[in-house]
């Protein structure tokens, strides 16, 4: 198992800065205002030829109850499966009573400790260094994550600590490792699922339910997740990271920086996942805001599987069922098949049907049609529906192929693109999907002009 440092500390002592630095990304969420941080986040780290696994983690404050306790209870399970821990302190700010709170508890919990003095780029945070050597956990290091400075000494006290070992034994157990794996079928890379939705529709608490456990934080509070948080797991034998986003209101009502960065992590989930969950509220299905949602994942090109959750609350079920069917067919044409899997998330009712759904998705966004059949159909499709005169001269659809998937994507050559009615380009993609079995996914139709074949031989 990877060796796994966790960083803590109170609010706003740059956990999240140091968090972006050791991965080299802009993944944690970075605001000046303190308690940004919730839900742990897990990356992987580089320093010099050291890789290990990171855990950021919301800030550590005193409380008994609320989500101030939730957000510590968090805290407290990424420090007990951590190898190490860096103790941040600000500097500037010098030491506080909760910094000494944090290093007491610590002490107690029998973690090995680095103790980190960040923001001390310059000679203003000196007298905080010198100051925090009163925790009692060693010589703080000073550093500044925002700048880069101190990683050496960082470099150093993390080091001896991994107990790496010596560069024979390590050469033998490469090749053992060579020799085991030469038989073995290649890795496959872990499907993404997104899950998005308004807020508090549960999309956490289904995340929680399907791994089994509290990774996330959950409670009766709307917009406590802010960060993307991707979560590795395992269905079937099959790797899936899974993704909690933040839920998505209404562009015009996003007016806090905090929340339109967190909407930002939110749309670059739906850009890089395979399939997107959009949950749904059962109490309140598909309102104006899901079919925005819904809209953009398909613009995106992204698998689409809809999640009616709560559906445990609902009495009549077969008449919000045929409502909710006849609201996709009238405003998500473009998407229709769409798959609908009702579920309890409270209660892990139709979870193995959601994840048959996505699953199945999967292996429709990536299919491939062959160019023969393809171009049968659309003769066929021609023959029963010829496409209408532009102008007195009829458009001639000659030749048809799949030009990529994921989402499925055809190239039409025909004589006049630029005149090509939407209403037959529709008729057209809708035929594709029935032919094909194509469900639920995007499909893209890519018009293209064919050449004369006879222009070439009239010029010479």
């Amino acid at each position: 198992m990877a060796f796994t440092v966790a960083i803590v500390g109170r609010p706003n002592v740059g956990k999240s800065t140091l968090f972006n630095r050791l991965v080299g990304k802009r993944l944690a969420i970075v605001d000046d205002r303190p308690g940004v941080t919730r839900d742990r986040r897990l990356g992987e780290a580089r320093l010099g030829d050291l890789a290990f696994t990171i855990i950021d983690t919301a800030g550590f404050e005193d409380a008994k109850e609320g989500l101030v306790a939730r957000m510590r209870a968090q805290t407290e399970q990424a420090v007990a499966g951590a190898d190490l821990v860096l103790l941040l302190v600000d500097a500037r700010a010098g030491l506080t009573p909760l910094d000494r709170h944090f290093a007491n508890w610590l002490r107690k919990a029998g973690k090995p400790v680095v103790l980190l003095a960040n923001k001390a780029e310059g000679k203003g945070g000196e007298a905080g260094r010198l100051e925090a050597f009163r925790l009692g956990l060693g010589d703080p290091i000073p550093i500044s994550a925002e700048h880069g400075e101190g990683l050496a000494e960082l470099y150093e006290a993390i080091a001896p600590r991994m107990g790496e070992p010596p560069m024979e034994e390590a050469a033998v157990e490469v090749e053992d490792d060579d020799e085991e794996q030469a038989g073995k079928p290649p890795q496959r890379a872990p499907l993404q699922f997104a899950i998005v939705g308004r807020p508090n529709v549960g999309k956490s608490t289904l995340v929680n339910r399907l791994i089994g456990e509290e990774r996330l934080l959950t409670g009766p509070e709307a917009g406590i997740t802010r960060d993307a948080i991707a979560v590795e797991w395992t269905h079937r034998g099959r790797p899936v990271r899974l993704i909690d986003t933040a839920g998505l209101r209404r562009r015009a009502k996003v007016v806090d920086k905090l929340e339109w960065l967190s909407t930002e992590d939110s749309l670059r989930a739906i850009r890089f996942a395979q399939v997107v969950v959009l949950v749904l509220d059962a109490m309140d299905m598909l309102e104006k805001q899901d079919l925005a949602i819904a809209r953009l994942v398909e613009e995106e090109g992204r698998g689409l599987v809809i999640a009616v959750n709560k559906w445990d609350l609902i009495e009549d079920r077969g008449a919000a069922l045929a409502k909710l069917a006849d609201r996709l067919e009238t405003s998500l044409p473009q998407c229709r098949g769409l798959p609908v899997v009702p579920l309890s998330a409270k209660t892990g009712r139709g979870l193995d049907k959601l994840l048959d759904a996505a699953f199945a998705l999967v292996e429709v966004w990536s299919r491939r049609v062959p160019t023969p059949a393809l171009n049968r159909w659309l003769e066929a499709m021609e023959a029963q529906h010829p496409p209408p005169l532009v102008k007195g001269r009829r458009l001639k659809l000659r030749y048809m192929t799949q030009s990529k998937t994921r989402p499925p994507s055809f190239a039409l050559f025909c004589n006049m693109p630029e005149a090509m009615p939407d209403a037959y380009l529709r008729y057209l993609v809708n035929g594709l999907r029935e032919r094909f079995d194509l469900p639920g996914v995007p499909i893209r139709m890519i018009l293209r002009r064919s050449e004369n074949p006879y222009a070439r031989k009239a010029r010479s």
